[in-house]
């Protein structure tokens, strides 16, 4: 009989898993499995599913070489149930446990989920708290309470005072919290962005992507040049890469965009954060030794270990304390359909062409080109919002519910109606053009306002003023350029929305 089943799920790859902290490895057996319920409950792009299923095979080798007895169910286990509680069910058959002990999961289907365990089972579950964060569930439930998450910025503010990250005393280090006033930069002429470091499949991921190709085809996205690390020495590796080789830029050019160029500047650990082969205190604290040895500036550094500390921590706090509700917000009404162009058809938008381009390659972009492009353009086109963050989750191999719904439902559509951000980010071409080399070969022209030559974000941006003007016209942060709109002419005012009409249903060009 074993003493302890314990459960481990593919977000949660870490050694130092609470689930896993007291393990016996003589009398206890650790449950790990494939099934098609998270394989397809959106239909997830392949190199995603390839990365996490190839993780959690290699996991479970380190598990059984460090003298674990690890039961691992494959997805084309024949027995295979597919779901989460289906495979725990015949394990505990199996094995006979005294007890199921498992880390509290990452997405609230899952967490609703594991509530029936313990009657299903008629055994003890125990859910520990997933202490891989800075911030765990119950403590930002408390600095709700004591009204510290009002906006990003002053909870970022209380958590580089509580672990002393970029501190000096009691001041943050440069005599600022936020350099971003430094980070906004467009990428110069002639500056070659650094090659980036990929990892060849060995033979266990190949035999993943065999499963993959052959069972998930119909999934949005390529497969092919799939080059994700997927273990924690792969991990640490691309990690150390991105600190000696790529950091010391980030913080210039980590809004910037280039045609060709899937990742620049950026980081592309946020993959093995969110499923545990990387911890953030660990990423945290060796960007800041940068800083500290004087290879990397302050801006870059203080950047990115504000992208970890401040927004990976908001946004999973908000996430655990407004759901379940938190999904059905739509502030703006939005209820346009997602264009067949974020699926891959032809468009002769140039930026949008290059940012879902590069999603299909990879499974990855970077913020600026999911938040300015994809984002805005989602935004501005008024698309339903569950539509747009099924499309996100389904894409991106970082995805992952608690990070992708807070930053799409609330950062990128303004559906929660300010929680999260104070102002919808909203942009014209102008914003696009200034960050990026996109509107130089574009079909579309960027001087022209309205009409069939102009480029689509201009009318667009404006026609979005106009439909939310009274939901929006009174926000002090919108104050200047709601101001611009009323100085318009009705006839200008008819103009843009005659333009938005015509490129979003499809009517006839006057």
């Amino acid at each position: 009989m074993t003493a302890a089943l314990r459960f481990v799920l593919g977000d949660q790859l870490s050694r130092g898993l609470s689930s896993l902290a007291d393990l016996d490895p003589e009398n206890d057996v650790v449950l790990m499995v494939e099934v098609g319920d998270e394989t397809t409950y959106v239909a997830h792009h392949p190199q995603k599913i390839a990365l996490i299923l190839s993780a959690m095979r290699h996991f479970a080798e380190e598990l059984r070489d460090r003298g674990v007895t690890v039961d691992y169910v494959t997805l084309d286990d024949p027995d295979n149930t597919h779901s989460f509680s289906g495979e725990l069910a015949r394990a505990v058959k199996r094995h006979k446990p005294g007890r199921v002990v498992a880390t509290e999961p990452g997405e609230w289907r899952v967490w609703e989920m594991m509530g029936d365990w313990e009657s299903d089972l008629d055994l003890p579950v125990e859910i520990l708290t997933d202490d891989r964060f800075y911030c765990t569930r119950g403590e930002f439930a408390g600095y709700v309470e004591d009204n510290k998450t009002g906006r990003m910025e002053y909870f970022y503010r209380e958590m580089r005072r509580r672990t002393g990250l970029l501190m000096e005393g009691d001041d943050p280090a440069g005599g600022a919290w936020n350099f971003d006033q430094d980070n906004r930069k467009s990428l110069p002429k002639g500056l070659e962005p650094p090659h980036r470091m990929r990892f060849r499949p060995d033979e266990t991921t190949q035999a993943v992507l065999d499963l993959v190709a052959g069972r998930f085809s119909d999934h949005f996205g390529d497969l092919e040049g799939f080059g994700w690390a997927v273990t924690r020495e792969e991990a640490l590796r691309a990690l150390r890469h991105f600190i000696n080789d790529i950091l010391p830029n980030f913080g210039d050019y980590q809004d910037a965009m280039k045609t060709g160029e899937d990742y620049l500047y950026h980081a592309l650990v946020s993959p093995y954060l969110n499923i545990g082969l990387l911890t953030p205190d660990e990423v945290c604290d060796k960007a800041e030794q940068a800083w500290k040895d004087g290879a990397a500036p302050l801006n870059a550094v203080e950047g990115f270990i504000r992208q970890i500390l401040g927004w990976r921590e908001f946004v999973r706090g908000i996430y655990w304390t407004e759901m379940p509700g938190y999904v059905e917000g739509n502030y703006l009404n939005a209820r346009r359909d997602l264009p067949a162009m974020y699926w891959g058809a032809e468009t002769d938008m140039r930026c949008m062409a290059e940012c879902i381009g590069a999603t299909r390659r990879n499974a990855y972009a970077h913020h600026i080109q999911r938040l300015m492009v994809t984002g805005n353009f989602a935004l501005l086109a008024g698309v339903e919002p569950r539509q747009i963050e099924k499309w996100y989750l389904e894409v991106y191999a970082d995805a992952f519910d608690w990070v992708e719904l807070p930053n799409v439902h609330g950062m990128v559509m303004h559906a929660d109606g300010g929680r999260l951000g104070s102002k919808p980010y909203a942009a014209s071409g102008a914003y696009i053009n200034r960050m990026s080399d996109y509107c130089k070969n574009c079909d579309y022209s960027l001087k022209q306002k309205t009409g069939r030559e102009a480029c689509p974000f201009n009318y667009l941006y404006w026609n979005f003023l106009i439909e939310n003007e009274d939901k929006l016209g009174n926000n002090q942060r919108m104050g200047l350029i709601y101001g611009s709109l009323r100085k318009k002419s009705g006839a200008e005012r008819d103009e843009i929305t005659r333009s938005a009409r015509a490129f979003l249903d499809g009517e006839a060009w006057d």
